[in-house]
Protein backbone atom coordinates (compact mmCIF):
# COMPACT_ATOMS: atom_id res chain seq x y z
CA UNK A 1 0.00 0.00 0.00
CA UNK A 2 1.45 3.36 -1.06
CA UNK A 3 2.73 5.70 2.01
CA UNK A 4 2.37 2.86 4.34
CA UNK A 5 6.46 2.20 6.06
CA UNK A 6 6.82 -1.31 7.60
CA UNK A 7 7.20 -1.33 11.37
CA UNK A 8 10.54 -0.07 12.47
CA UNK A 9 12.52 -2.89 14.21
CA UNK A 10 14.28 -1.35 16.73
CA UNK A 11 11.03 -0.17 18.79
CA UNK A 12 9.47 -2.65 21.18
CA UNK A 13 5.79 -2.79 22.62
CA UNK A 14 6.12 -2.02 26.58
CA UNK A 15 3.16 -2.43 28.48
CA UNK A 16 3.31 -1.61 31.90
CA UNK A 17 0.84 -2.00 35.03
CA UNK A 18 0.87 1.09 37.79
CA UNK A 19 3.16 -1.26 39.75
CA UNK A 20 5.55 -2.12 36.83
CA UNK A 21 7.58 1.09 36.27
CA UNK A 22 10.22 2.40 38.29
CA UNK A 23 9.51 4.51 40.81
CA UNK A 24 10.92 7.15 43.01
CA UNK A 25 9.85 9.31 46.51
CA UNK A 26 11.11 13.07 45.76
CA UNK A 27 12.59 15.31 48.03
CA UNK A 28 11.55 18.77 49.23
CA UNK A 29 9.91 21.12 47.75
CA UNK A 30 8.23 18.96 45.71
CA UNK A 31 7.96 15.59 48.22
CA UNK A 32 5.12 13.06 46.49
CA UNK A 33 6.80 10.45 43.72
CA UNK A 34 7.56 10.19 40.08
CA UNK A 35 6.65 7.18 38.04
CA UNK A 36 9.18 6.59 35.22
CA UNK A 37 7.31 4.99 32.57
CA UNK A 38 8.77 5.10 28.85
CA UNK A 39 12.56 5.94 27.91
CA UNK A 40 15.09 5.30 25.31
CA UNK A 41 16.45 1.89 27.40
CA UNK A 42 12.83 -0.04 27.25
CA UNK A 43 11.27 1.05 24.01
CA UNK A 44 14.13 1.35 21.88
CA UNK A 45 12.13 4.33 20.19
CA UNK A 46 13.87 5.88 17.24
CA UNK A 47 12.98 9.27 18.54
CA UNK A 48 14.70 9.72 22.03
CA UNK A 49 12.15 10.77 24.54
CA UNK A 50 11.12 9.57 28.11
CA UNK A 51 7.44 9.51 29.93
CA UNK A 52 6.11 9.09 33.36
CA UNK A 53 4.26 10.53 36.02
CA UNK A 54 4.75 13.36 39.02
CA UNK A 55 2.84 13.55 41.80
CA UNK A 56 3.37 16.73 43.97
CA UNK A 57 2.11 16.40 47.47
CA UNK A 58 -0.67 19.34 48.49
CA UNK A 59 0.78 22.84 49.91
CA UNK A 60 4.13 21.91 47.90
CA UNK A 61 5.70 22.68 44.37
CA UNK A 62 8.60 21.90 41.71
CA UNK A 63 10.62 24.69 41.77
CA UNK A 64 11.31 26.94 38.79
CA UNK A 65 13.36 25.20 36.28
CA UNK A 66 14.40 25.38 32.46
CA UNK A 67 15.84 22.26 29.39
CA UNK A 68 17.99 24.26 27.79
CA UNK A 69 18.10 21.02 25.19
CA UNK A 70 15.00 19.71 26.00
CA UNK A 71 10.83 20.11 25.11
CA UNK A 72 8.54 19.16 27.49
CA UNK A 73 5.15 18.41 27.90
CA UNK A 74 2.85 18.36 30.63
CA UNK A 75 -0.60 16.82 30.53
CA UNK A 76 -2.80 17.60 33.84
CA UNK A 77 -4.39 14.29 35.39
CA UNK A 78 -5.75 14.74 39.05
CA UNK A 79 -5.52 17.87 41.03
CA UNK A 80 -5.36 21.67 40.98
CA UNK A 81 -2.57 23.84 40.69
CA UNK A 82 -0.66 26.55 39.33
CA UNK A 83 2.31 26.86 36.58
CA UNK A 84 4.21 29.87 37.03
CA UNK A 85 5.58 30.75 33.52
CA UNK A 86 7.08 33.86 32.51
CA UNK A 87 5.55 36.13 35.31
CA UNK A 88 1.91 34.49 34.84
CA UNK A 89 -0.05 32.14 36.47
CA UNK A 90 -1.63 29.73 34.62
CA UNK A 91 -4.53 27.08 36.02
CA UNK A 92 -4.06 23.28 36.05
CA UNK A 93 -6.64 21.22 36.17
CA UNK A 94 -7.19 18.09 34.90
CA UNK A 95 -6.62 18.35 30.91
CA UNK A 96 -4.73 21.18 30.83
CA UNK A 97 -1.83 20.75 28.91
CA UNK A 98 1.01 22.54 28.33
CA UNK A 99 4.04 22.43 25.62
CA UNK A 100 7.55 24.13 26.86
CA UNK A 101 10.22 25.12 24.19
CA UNK A 102 13.74 24.54 24.97
CA UNK A 103 14.90 27.98 27.53
CA UNK A 104 11.48 28.41 29.00
CA UNK A 105 11.76 28.46 32.62
CA UNK A 106 8.69 26.88 34.42
CA UNK A 107 7.05 26.25 37.95
CA UNK A 108 4.82 23.71 38.98
CA UNK A 109 2.55 24.59 42.25
CA UNK A 110 -0.02 22.44 44.12
CA UNK A 111 -2.68 24.68 45.29
CA UNK A 112 -5.43 22.09 46.01
CA UNK A 113 -6.16 20.35 48.99
CA UNK A 114 -5.71 16.69 47.46
CA UNK A 115 -2.67 15.39 45.00
CA UNK A 116 -1.22 17.14 41.60
CA UNK A 117 -0.69 14.60 39.18
CA UNK A 118 0.63 14.70 35.92
CA UNK A 119 2.15 13.15 32.94
CA UNK A 120 5.88 14.49 31.77
CA UNK A 121 7.00 14.19 28.31
CA UNK A 122 10.76 14.72 27.59
CA UNK A 123 12.12 15.04 24.07
CA UNK A 124 14.87 13.91 24.10
CA UNK A 125 14.83 12.07 27.56
CA UNK A 126 17.18 12.27 30.52
CA UNK A 127 14.60 13.80 32.86
CA UNK A 128 14.33 9.69 34.35
CA UNK A 129 17.85 9.98 35.52
CA UNK A 130 17.44 12.80 37.14
CA UNK A 131 14.76 11.63 39.18
CA UNK A 132 15.80 8.39 39.73
CA UNK A 133 19.49 10.24 40.99
CA UNK A 134 17.29 12.68 43.31
CA UNK A 135 15.20 10.31 44.67
CA UNK A 136 14.47 7.91 46.81
CA UNK A 137 13.35 3.85 45.43
CA UNK A 138 9.75 3.47 45.63
CA UNK A 139 7.15 0.12 45.86
CA UNK A 140 3.87 0.58 44.52
CA UNK A 141 1.36 1.30 47.41
CA UNK A 142 4.11 1.94 50.13
CA UNK A 143 3.49 5.06 52.61
CA UNK A 144 4.95 8.15 52.14
CA UNK A 145 8.49 8.70 54.14
CA UNK A 146 8.71 11.55 56.11
CA UNK A 147 9.90 14.67 53.88
CA UNK A 148 13.62 14.31 52.81
CA UNK A 149 16.80 17.15 51.64
CA UNK A 150 17.72 17.35 47.92
CA UNK A 151 20.87 16.10 47.60
CA UNK A 152 23.61 18.43 48.74
CA UNK A 153 24.69 17.94 44.87
CA UNK A 154 21.59 18.72 43.23
CA UNK A 155 23.12 21.34 40.92
CA UNK A 156 25.84 19.07 39.91
CA UNK A 157 23.02 16.35 39.20
CA UNK A 158 20.72 18.82 37.36
CA UNK A 159 23.89 19.77 35.05
CA UNK A 160 24.39 16.25 33.90
CA UNK A 161 20.94 15.41 33.50
CA UNK A 162 18.53 17.74 31.74
CA UNK A 163 18.83 21.58 32.91
CA UNK A 164 19.98 24.60 32.52
CA UNK A 165 20.10 27.62 34.63
CA UNK A 166 17.19 29.82 35.10
CA UNK A 167 18.40 33.30 33.62
CA UNK A 168 18.36 35.97 36.58
CA UNK A 169 15.17 38.14 36.13
CA UNK A 170 15.49 41.75 34.69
Amino acid sequence: MPGTAPPSPAPRLVILQPEESPSFWQPVPANGFVRCLLDQANTGSETPFAMGTQTVDPGCHVREHVHDANEEVILVLEGRGEAHVEGARHPMAPGTCFFFPRGRPHAFHNTGEGPLTFLWLIMPGGLETFFARIGRPRTHGEPPPTPFPRPADVLRIEAETVFGTVPPRG
